[in-house]
């Protein structure tokens, strides 16, 4: 009996489905697409946006043969997006990667596992002797599951201790992690998608949720629809299909967020909608915050924004005075200027009206990808595993001690290493292993010229484990393939904290592992192990993996405790915290009124928000959240590339409902690359007509970093704005275009999550004429050539140029500098300062400086710094703020201690550069030296400086009558 193909809907048209309305109950309604019968159904969940949706996979005869939302799941109650509902065809594409490839005499050529693990092994090792293991450096995804991003975690931290970790979620939730950091104390969402059921206002910020979570939108529809619909406010500069729905849509010029945000808590604290008991109780910051936003008023706001004022009054208005809010953010925020500080004016909003933690009340900080909350939770980007804080010793001990290794071996001298500083090493020959797992940056990264020249250097060994022959794996020296979604078990979470199992349905193709099974087998090679001698990886079994987890978990806020892979079989996913206080998970933070800021507990002490500068732990102290959220204020700056005659228009980048990242399954997906097959520019009606361009015509999009070629899209975007969609590469390119988005896009970066600026720069547009094609500066073909005659073979270390390192050469010139103080303190200092308590001081100052000597004499031996003397920067500073000759005014002697004081803050210099170099070192006799000697600095500063304050009153106000004679 044949079986008739058979979808629930058509949602390529119809692409939210039918209205359930409703308030309080989100309706059932089950969405499938079958192109078999299924003999079993596996459960699972979807991987090709953030939402989340829990989905069963139909299997027949070892292949999937459709899908269906799972009607018991707390995030979608059955339904599923196109994506959903389309993507899951892309498994049975014939060009998967099924065999491990190895750049052979510049072609990459089919090998077995052992020789593709061995060359890798065989690379890291040869690095690791010649650059030590800081030349070795991990560039992951959102894609991954939980276990194999705490198995990449283990490899990068435990097994080489490098800092060399990041991943794609930099360029899409890097702010949302730092934005929850800066205002509650850690990361994770407080929200549940539940308060869609009840809440009375939705604001979105830079968020087309129509777009990037369709499921989570029909929620939205379908409250809408129903009774007692709640308010919509939409913040976007395009006219989108969330936009179309608002009760009030806000269309900001492109980088002015921050404005507008300024000027609706302007309003709040003017009109005194603000909630001064929960205020009182638990938040601190508002007297900065009140100050900060007081000139942020509806007409200052329009001059910068474009944004009527009478629209910014009506706004703060509808959230002032609604009952219940709920807040959300995406890459409209996230990925414009001002990216954190915005995202934190966002929580100060819902702060400052106490409407947090309560049903119909929160903030989404939503993430671009679907696992992106588990690279962020197991620390294998811009944050440590469970949430922990590098700045606080006993996170990091009782992490080092959980993982059982040496302490000094974990690596916490710095945050991690973003993606942009990854680039930076590349370029100077630092860094030269790069591993790829599971994202394509030739197509996602900012300023693609750059970083194709900087992935297609010779020097530069590229390890890439993809599905599919992505433009990033074709360039690379060793390619792995790798299991996918549906063909291994594993869990991920979602925007709402909710933890999802995704089983085992089909058998990989060829000799496709998972990733787990691929960091496992390399962490085995490397021979990494625990002060006990076991290894740091005993086993690829996922749930095993998963067990582990859980311990280094919990206490922390993103608790897995309680959690277990068959308590997460056959009903819903479940939100952490999951433990004994809440052994069916937790539905919403901060429903008691205390935040995760205890400064024993926070995950960071947070930000300036303008300049980036972290905060130390004495800041933070003086601040003294003690558990309450924390109000952060800033103001609105320009962006940092604005329009101008030669660039008028601005520029922003974003997502299909179609397609995800950069199309490796979606665009394989017939149905989805069908319905949206090559990329547009989105532009207004009167900047069209400027440029005498309508609908459909083909155009060229200069910036200053390149060009491309794709159709205008009049409409739907504000005048001065442009769109474009980022997902199209050139892997499925036939005529050689420039058609990437970020061929165009700036390298500019937000000072405090790191995440690139994509919706900022400045374009301009011109109208093509006849068959004219703009080429790509260098198609994917010329890439590929251009790596094939550059690299001779997968095992030759790279760049053998001469190197020398510099710490020998700090080293030395700190000790000489520490040596000419000395000498200072014995023979010019008391020339310069006349009074017994000032010798008696600056006799304790030559005791501290020999004692700092001794200390650092056995290291400058042991790193070969003894010999390089003359070279310190010292006896410049020296020369010029000391006088030449000896003082007889107690103006000169102010001056000699001012001349003091600058030395030694020369020679602190040098320790805040050995502190965290010691520490990478791996050398703890190393660090305590140099951490003991710059306390022996501060001492000697802290000196200096009461001297200073207690002497200028009399010396600068009173005159004295040899300076009088002096300057007669």
């Amino acid at each position: 009996m044949s079986f008739e193909p058979r979808r629930s809907r058509d949602s390529i048209e119809d692409i939210w489905g039918p209205r359930t309305p409703y308030k309080h109950e989100w309706p059932t309604r089950v969405d499938k697409n079958l192109i078999e019968e299924p003999e079993k159904w596996v459960q699972s969940a979807c991987v090709l946006c953030s939402n989340g949706c829990g989905l069963d996979i139909g299997v027949k005869a070892g292949k999937v043969v459709g899908v269906r939302g799972r009607a018991t799941d707390r995030v979608n109650k059955g339904r599923l997006g196109p994506k959903g509902l389309n993507g899951w065809t892309a498994m049975s594409s014939t060009d998967r990667l099924t065999q491990p490839l190895i750049r052979t005499n510049g072609e990459l050529q089919k090998a077995s596992w052992d020789e593709a693990m061995n060359a890798i092994v065989a690379k890291a090792q040869a690095i690791r002797k010649e650059l030590t293991a800081h030349g070795i450096a991990f560039y992951t995804s959102g894609q991954l599951f939980l276990e194999e991003y705490y198995a990449l975690a283990l490899v990068g931290k435990a097994g080489l201790n490098t800092l060399h970790m990041d991943g794609n979620t930099r360029l899409c939730t890097a702010t949302a992690a730092a934005s929850m950091r800066e205002s509650f104390g850690s990361d994770g969402q407080p929200g549940s998608y539940t308060d869609i059921d009840y809440t009375d206002c939705i604001l979105m910020v830079g968020h087309n949720m129509a777009a990037t979570q369709t499921v989570l939108w029909s929620r939205v529809l379908d409250r809408l629809a129903g009774p007692d619909p709640p308010k919509l406010i939409v913040i976007d500069s395009r006219t989108s299909a969330s936009a179309r729905r608002a009760t009030l849509h806000l269309a900001p010029k492109i980088g002015t967020n921050m404005a507008i945000l300024n000027g609706i808590q302007h309003l709040l604290f003017e009109n005194g909608w603000i909630n001064e008991t929960f205020i009182d109780k638990h938040v601190v910051g508002l007297n900065e915050l009140r100050s900060t936003v007081k000139s942020y008023d509806p007409h200052r706001v329009e001059e910068i924004t474009g944004i009527p004022a009478v629209q910014i009054v009506e706004a703060a208005e509808i959230i002032g005075t609604t009952k219940s809010l709920l807040s959300t953010a995406l890459q409209g925020v996230y990925q414009s200027h001002q990216a954190t500080a915005s995202a934190c004016q966002i929580n100060n909003i819902n702060l400052l009206r106490g409407l947090i933690g309560k049903p119909g009340s929160g903030i989404f900080q939503m993430n671009g990808q679907p696992t992106a909350q588990n690279n962020r939770e197991a620390g294998c980007d811009g944050e440590y595993p469970g949430f922990r804080n590098y700045n606080n010793p006993s996170h990091m001990a009782e992490l080092a001690d959980l993982w059982d290794i040496e302490r000094h071996k974990l690596p916490h001298w710095n945050q991690p290493t973003h993606i942009e500083n990854l680039l930076k090493y590349i370029a100077a020959g630092s860094i030269e292993m790069f591993w790829i797992s599971g994202t394509n940056p030739l197509v996602s990264l900012p300023n693609l010229p750059r970083v194709r020249e900087l992935l297609t250097k010779p020097s530069l060994f590229v390890v890439c484990q993809d599905i599919f022959m992505t433009e990033s794996a074709a360039i690379a020296d060793v390619v792995l393939p790798a299991a996918q979604w549906g063909e291994k078990t594993g869990c991920f979470t979602n925007v709402d904290r909710t933890v999802h199992i995704s089983h085992k349905a089909v058998e990989p193709p060829g000799e496709a592992k998972p990733d787990l099974e691929i960091f496992v087998d390399f962490a085995r090679r490397m021979d990494f192990r625990d002060k006990g001698g076991n290894p740091i990886l005993p086993s690829a079994d996922p749930k095993v993996v998963f067990e582990a987890w859980k311990k280094v978990s919990e206490f922390r806020p993103c608790d897995y405790s309680g959690l277990t892979y068959e308590k997460l079989t056959g009903g819903s996913g479940i939100q952490w915290p999951c433990n004994d206080a809440h052994p069916n998970g937790k539905e919403r933070l901060y429903d008691d009124g205390i935040f995760f800021t205890d400064i024993e507990y926070c995950e960071s002490f947070g930000h300036d928000l303008e300049t980036g500068v972290p905060y130390t732990k004495e800041q933070y102290r003086a601040l003294n959240p003690a558990g309450r959220a924390i109000l952060k204020a800033a103001e609105y700056t320009p962006s940092p590339e604005l329009p101008d005659q030669e660039y008028p228009l601005r520029l922003s980048t974003g997502r299909s409902v179609y397609h995800f990242h950069t199309r490796t399954k979606t665009g394989r997906s017939k149905t989805l690359q069908e319905k949206c097959p090559e990329p547009w520019i989105g532009i207004s009606a009167e900047d069209a007509e400027a440029v005498n361009v309508r609908d459909g015509d083909e155009v060229v999009v200069r910036s200053r970093r390149g060009a491309i070629q794709l159709k205008a899209s009049v409409g739907n975007v504000s005048k001065g704005e442009t769109f474009i969609p980022f997902h199209f590469g050139y892997w499925d390119a036939t005529d050689g275009r420039s058609r990437a988005a970020n061929e165009l896009t700036t390298e500019y970066w937000d000072p405090v999550s790191k995440q690139p600026l994509f919706k900022s720069g400045a374009v301009r547009i011109e109208r093509c004429t006849g068959t004219h094609i703009i080429q790509a500066e260098e198609t994917q073909s010329d890439t590929v050539a251009k790596v094939a005659k550059s690299k001779l073979n997968a095992t030759e270390v790279g760049d053998n140029s001469p190197r020398e390192r510099h710490l020998e050469q700090w080293l030395g010139a700190t000790f000489q500098a520490l040596r000419l103080l000395e000498k200072m303190y014995e023979k010019l200092v008391p020339k310069l300062i006349h009074d017994p308590e000032a010798n008696s001081g600056l006799r304790v100052m030559r005791r501290i400086t020999a004692e700092a000597i001794n200390t650092m004499e056995p290291y400058v031996r042991k790193y070969n710094a003894e010999s390089l003397k003359g070279k310190s920067s010292f006896r410049a500073v020296h020369d010029a703020v000391f006088p030449s000759t000896e003082t007889t005014t107690a103006y000169e002697s102010l001056v000699a201690l001012k001349g003091l004081y600058t030395c030694l803050a020369d020679i602190e210099a040098h320790f805040i550069a050995l502190i965290p170099a010691s520490q990478a070192l791996w050398d703890a006799g190393f660090h305590g030296a140099m951490a003991g000697v710059k306390k022996d600095v501060e001492r000697m500063q802290a000196w200096a400086k009461h001297q200073l304050h207690v002497r200028s009153p009399q010396t600068l106000l009173v005159p004295s009558k040899d300076l009088w004679d002096d300057l007669s």
